[in-house]
């Protein structure tokens, strides 16, 4: 049974956030959604913006950009990922700290 005390629980909870926003949204990690989605951008009349994402492909192209373009789904795998790691490679434990600090801020960013 794995036992995981509140602080890193907490970091777990932080750094899954992060690493899921960076994923899904970040321009950063644009490359990575591109073989699978195709996003446009229209600008209307009155100046807003609207996205929207169309999946490509079929199969298991199909099934990763679906993964892509939805947060939620996207999270559940990222959690898993970042659960397994924490569980069996502990020197994963910095980078989750990096991303917890990060994930932090971007939540007091988005309070202010």
């Amino acid at each position: 049974m794995i036992q995981v005390d509140w602080l890193d629980l907490v970091i777990l909870i932080l750094a899954t956030f992060r690493l899921t926003h960076l994923i899904v949204f970040d321009q950063i990690t644009s490359f990575l959604r591109k073989p699978f989605l195709e996003v446009t951008v229209i600008e209307h009349p009155d100046g807003q913006f609207e996205e929207t994402v169309e999946i490509k492909g079929t199969g298991l192209r199909h099934f990763i950009g679906s993964i892509l373009s939805c947060y939620w789904c996207s999270g559940i795998w990222v959690s898993a990922v970042t659960v397994l790691l924490y569980t069996f490679f502990p020197i994963t434990y910095p980078l989750f700290l990096i991303l917890a600090v990060a994930g932090a801020a971007a939540v007091i960013e988005s309070k202010i």
